[in-house]
């Protein structure tokens, strides 16, 4: 292009042009090499040979010869290792100089007659080679100032982005939450300084930093733009003349564009959102869109490092107040109690009890694994509740009805052990009448779950952290085994019933099935 536009915008001089198609020829191959110098060179001389004149094969040649002599200092260049001395200028005036030279010898040699090619050269030379020279230099240092003033951004934007991945590490180590989010958001900010930020999860709004915090409030519901984002899993863009952000709480709103970009877990779902906004006539830079999208990916990350992280500690948590909870002296006690009342009325069942309460005690050593079947679950929680009902008599009844086809399902081990214990010693045993313990399975629309309920509805969280794991990690480590649909469920009538469950996704069914 720039070969055909020195060859229009020449000065006719008789039958030749005076151009300045030598600049094109010659950064072509200075930035592309032989093969692109030559084919610059080349298209420019075949339209220069179709204009005429009696210097048009001269002129053919000798372009295609510059874009040559370009291409040919480029490989020598990176041959050398010094592929940035093109951007020189003392560089590129020498090798158009050069170039320029070489035409003027290949006219006088071609162009025919030689006196009006001679005449030419004569009156021409100077200023061509002046032109094409001068030229050169500030069209490379043009490109040499832009290259410079984008290697300035990228560094300054390769900064911040540093600065912003230094900053927010392990602050969501603990998840998605207002305080996570407010952090996160204010870093972005002062990093970023776009208009505002908003951070969000699947529900509300967590944090929101910048222009508009006096109506864009927090913990509301999120707006029809981040739900789509999160429901289609994939960025809006409301930040061009066709597509344009209008607020929809304060129509005076200073906000004008936005860009929302969905955070994402391990499995690619989306927790949250993060949303970017600019005042009105004021719309995002592509930096900072580029920018946006490394952050997202970033807080996405850590999302998910903070998943692995509390799962990890979770584990090792349940692990150690497992530990704690192997020997409950609390349980031990009574137990002992009652195998003494009973040993002088009742040896044979004092002799069960022991075997039982031996039974309980090994399988608890053996309970730091991290699952077991629900079969070997239920073989352990039977010895706890044989020594309870002993020590309660008739104040215990118990009844277990569990499908046979989920017997083999793996789940996390130490669950069922804590409800019942919780039902029992928060529950039953407070009650003066007669106290009714149900172990059962049922089928529902989400699938099999299984319930503990009592008919005591006295339910308490216990708080003795030394007790046993307790319902909430129990809570956890079901969701952490399976997913967030197998969290406990619990509900009470008071007086009259508590009620425990969990579902079994599934596909732990199916799988068992296989195998």
């Amino acid at each position: 292009m720039f070969c055909m536009m020195g060859s229009y915008f020449g000065l006719q001089y008789g039958d030749a042009i005076v151009n300045t198609r030598a600049i094109g020829a010659v950064m072509g191959g200075l930035f592309g090499g032989p093969v692109v110098g030559l084919a610059v060179g080349m298209t420019g001389g075949i339209h220069r040979y179709f204009m005429g004149g009696f210097t048009d094969l001269a002129c053919a040649i000798s372009t295609s010869v510059e874009g040559l002599i370009g291409g040919l200092l480029h490989v020598y260049l990176l041959r050398k290792n010094k592929i940035h001395y093109i951007f020189k200028p003392h560089i590129i005036f020498l090798v158009t100089l050069f170039a320029e030279l070489t035409q003027m010898a290949i006219l006088l040699v071609v162009a025919k007659p030689y006196e009006q090619a001679y005449a030419l050269v004569s009156v021409a030379a100077l200023p061509m080679i002046t032109a094409n020279t001068i030229g050169a230099v500030l069209f490379m240092s043009i490109i040499e100032d832009r290259k410079s003033i984008f290697e300035k951004y990228s560094t300054a934007f390769s900064q911040r982005a540093l600065r912003i991945a230094d900053r927010s590490v392990g602050i969501l180590s603990q998840g998605l939450n207002p305080e996570s989010a407010k952090t996160i958001a204010n870093i972005i900010y002062e990093e970023t300084n776009v208009g505002a930020i908003a951070i969000t999860d699947t529900n509300n709004i967590l944090a929101f930093i910048g222009i508009g915090e006096q109506h864009h409030h927090v913990n509301v519901p999120i707006s029809s733009y981040i739900q789509q984002a999160i429901d289609e899993n994939r960025i809006i863009d409301l930040n061009s003349t066709t597509n344009t952000y209008q607020c929809s709480i304060d129509d005076k709103c200073r906000l004008g564009s936005a860009f929302i970009l969905p955070l994402r877990n391990g499995d690619n779902k989306v927790v949250g959102t993060i949303k970017l906004y600019e005042p009105r006539r004021k719309l995002l830079s592509n930096i900072n869109i580029s920018m946006a999208e490394g952050i997202a990916q970033l807080l996405s990350s850590q999302i998910l490092l903070g998943h692995y992280q509390q799962q990890q500690t979770l584990l090792t948590q349940a692990e150690l107040k497992l530990l704690h909870a192997q020997v409950n002296p609390h349980f031990l006690f009574n137990a002992l109690t009652t195998i003494s009342a009973v040993t002088r009325r009742e040896p044979d069942k004092a002799r069960m009890l022991i075997q039982h309460l031996a039974q309980f005690f090994r399988k608890n050593l053996k309970q730091n694994i991290e699952s077991v079947s629900l079969r070997e679950e239920l073989s352990h929680v039977n010895a706890y509740l044989t020594i309870e009902q002993a020590r309660l008599t008739n104040r215990l009844s118990v009844s277990i009805n569990i499908a046979p086809e989920l017997m083999d399902i793996k789940l996390p081990s130490f669950t069922l052990q804590p409800l019942i214990e919780n039902a029992i010693k928060h529950g039953i045993s407070t009650m003066l009448s007669a106290g009714k313990l149900e172990i059962y399975s049922q089928i529902t629309p989400e699938g099999p779950r299984i319930f503990v309920t009592d008919n005591a509805g006295t339910f308490v969280t216990s708080k003795e952290e030394n007790t046993g794991l307790g319902l909430k990690i129990v809570d956890k480590r079901l969701i952490n085994h399976f997913n967030e649909h197998s969290s406990l469920q619990i509900s009470t009538t008071k007086n009259k019933l508590t009620q425990v469950s969990f579902l079994l996704p599934t596909s732990t069914i199916t799988t068992n099935k296989e195998h």
